[in-house]
């Protein structure tokens, strides 16, 4: 198995999975519990905020924790909102967001709340400019994402953070895809919330966390109990809480050293152009430089992407088409198609990421068979009858 999905979702770390395993087993007390085996439940949750808080550069009781990363979002999206909305009723998003930012910001627009959807260049990346203009005097909320999962490019979060921190707007940036690869730092002016996900960085699925700087009013997503400060009803997920908390020491570290980073970026590198030489007609999506390591997406004319990741699972190479979270909707990227790409050409999208396990071997398996699964596909493509006669016939399809 060559696996090139960690924007998916990555492997357990060993170190996560023993940091779970106490209470998974003899450790099973609700940390609500006023006895001993409560305290050593709610001890565990504690050092894991304290670790995932260490990763951004937070302080502890900044951290929320969730049941993962379309949780955080929702929560900072509606909860900043919604406790704000006395200032204003006025939200600013990307095009480029996950859509657990965006269906909450479609659903407040039903809720009497305007919201501007940034339009993004050919790369994705969105114009710090253009987020200025878009402000008015009832804007409350900023979120654009730090790194797209999907075509890779890095946005300019710091210069929109001090824009929102100049015009007192609060600012959100959804983390999930980059906090694995790139040192996130909330101290800094501007940045209010940020979201991750466990398993984006090794630790278990079903655990996330939103940082909220200390003295902001967010209103809760899930009403209940007293857990979290009161911000988050429900017992707290022991085992996946800790299990985060381990892989997100692990995270810091490596970024620290910076050794992972410049690996995962060579290979990137190589597969790239091992693509882009390989494969005729086939365009990288995303910014060339500003993207992130171990992320290369193309778009290759003239097949269908799903056809793509069925042939080349066949060889044991695991890939992607656009987002996770809609890979199986059988339609155009809205993200592509934000970009401007064609929505024939957006079809024909392909995303190879890498991680831990990603080896220089592994890229150059997919490099030598990739190119092949695409001719075969190209052979029986509907498109004008064939590659053959679909490259005669351009007007089958726009170029991107």
């Amino acid at each position: 198995m060559r696996y090139f999905d960690y924007m998916a979702t990555n492997p357990l770390r060993p170190e996560a999975l023993e940091a779970m395993m106490p209470y998974l087993k003899e450790q099973f007390g609700n940390p609500l519990s006023l006895y001993d085996l409560g305290g050593k439940a709610r001890q565990a949750v504690e050092d894991a905020r304290a670790q995932v808080a260490a990763l951004i550069n937070a302080k502890p009781q900044e951290i929320i924790f969730t049941a993962g990363g379309a949780e955080a979002n929702n929560f900072a999206i509606r909860g900043l909102a919604l406790a704000n909305r006395q200032k204003g009723a006025h939200l600013i998003v990307s095009r480029m967001e996950h859509h657990s930012v965006l269906n909450p910001a479609r659903i407040l627009e039903k809720e009497g709340f305007a919201v501007t959807y940034l339009n993004v260049d050919r790369s994705g990346a969105v114009d710090p400019a253009e987020v200025e203009k878009a402000i008015t005097k009832e804007t409350i909320l900023i979120s654009v994402l730090s790194a797209s999962p999907e075509v890779g490019t890095i946005e300019p979060v710091d210069e929109i953070a001090a824009i929102a921190a100049k015009h007192q707007i609060l600012f959100h940036t959804d983390a999930v895809a980059s906090a694995a690869y790139l040192p996130s730092n909330v101290d800094k002016p501007g940045i209010t919330a940020l979201s991750l996900s466990a398993h984006e960085f090794g630790g278990p699925k079903g655990a996330g966390a939103l940082y909220v700087k200390g003295g902001t009013r967010i209103m809760p997503l899930i009403y209940g109990g007293i857990q979290e400060g009161g911000r988050r009803a429900g017992t707290e997920n022991v085992p996946a809480i800790a299990g985060m908390g381990a892989a997100a020491s692990l995270v810091k570290a490596e970024l620290a050293e910076g050794k992972e980073a410049a690996r995962l970026s060579g290979l990137r590198d190589k597969l790239i152009k091992g693509i882009l030489g390989g494969v005729e007609n086939a365009y990288l999506t995303g910014h060339p430089e500003r993207r992130l390591p171990g992320h290369a997406s193309f778009c290759v004319e003239f097949i269908e992407g799903e056809a793509m990741l069925l042939m080349s699972a066949a060889k044991g190479i695991y890939a992607a088409s656009g987002s996770a979270c809609s890979s199986k909707a059988l339609k155009a990227s809205p993200v592509l198609l934000s970009m401007g790409i064609s929505a024939q050409l957006a079809q024909g999208s392909i995303v190879f990421s890498m991680g831990g396990g990603t080896t220089d071997e592994d890229v150059d398996y997919v490099i030598s068979e990739f190119p092949p699964v695409v001719k075969r596909l190209r052979e029986i493509s509907p498109y004008a009858g064939g590659w053959g006669e679909a490259k005669e016939n351009p007007t089958c399809i726009q170029k991107n």
